[in-house]
């Protein structure tokens, strides 16, 4: 396909995305899109990966999300005909399906990325879940799927299968160790360890806090002029 098809059928991936997802109050609506795509083509820069493969994965990869579908194959399908339709290349079409279909975390049981291109998008779509915006994300997924913000009688959930990942009661708070801070060892390329590793550590940084507050010994002080004993705290 020449370049000017190309762009044309990006800017076609685009909009049909954010059609898609413009309204979505999940955490994986039009904008971060934007954001895994910027990556995702920062990092192709890096990694000298086929920057076309990446965005166009990247614009569509949300699109086929099975939370957002009756089900991963629906979603799946519906891109794949999308792209026939719009007259992707078969070649083309065969590897974004095919980054799509195995980029989900999905507990921790997801399969190795195939492809340069497949691990750059991954790694994007991972980056945009942890940090500052990642943090943002969780508590907004949290409240579109009605689970509490935080229970302390709640245990994290250790080992899940991709089933309880996705349909078994959690909170927010739990999600931060049932996969957040599990993504920074699980980066595919150098690029996006390097921008993991600060994120992540904002992220240690903001629970520090959440706890502090929790447990209100955030700075404050007792009637008797000293601070709270951290050992006193029950909310983790």
């Amino acid at each position: 396909m020449d370049p000017i098809k190309r762009g044309k059928l990006l800017e076609q991936a685009a909009a049909y995305a954010r059609a898609e997802l413009e309204r979505d109050s999940s955490g994986h609506d039009w904008w971060h899109i934007v954001r895994v795509t910027r990556t995702a083509k920062r990092l192709a820069a890096v990694e000298r990966a086929d920057t076309f493969i990446c965005e166009l994965a990247a614009l569509l990869h949300d699109v086929a999300d099975e939370k957002l579908n009756p089900s991963k194959e629906a979603g799946l399908q519906k891109v794949e005909s999308w792209l026939a339709e719009a007259g992707t290349d078969e070649a083309d079409r065969t590897h974004v399906m095919d980054i799509i279909s195995t980029m989900s975390y999905g507990g921790g049981h997801g399969q190795p990325m195939r492809t340069a291109e497949g691990r750059i998008v991954q790694d994007a779509d991972r980056l945009d879940a942890i940090g500052a915006i990642g943090i943002a994300r969780v508590f907004a997924y949290g409240g579109w799927k009605g689970r509490p913000m935080h229970d302390p009688e709640l245990p994290v959930r250790e080992h899940m299968t991709p089933e309880e990942y996705r349909n078994h009661p959690g909170t927010a708070i739990n999600h931060f160790y049932e996969k957040l801070l599990k993504l920074k060892d699980l980066m595919n390329t150098d690029a996006a360890r390097a921008l993991a590793e600060e994120r992540h550590r904002f992220m240690e940084r903001y629970l520090e806090q959440f706890y502090n507050e929790w447990d209100a010994v955030d700075g404050a002080f007792d009637p008797a002029g000293e601070t709270a004993s951290p050992t006193e705290t029950t909310s983790r």
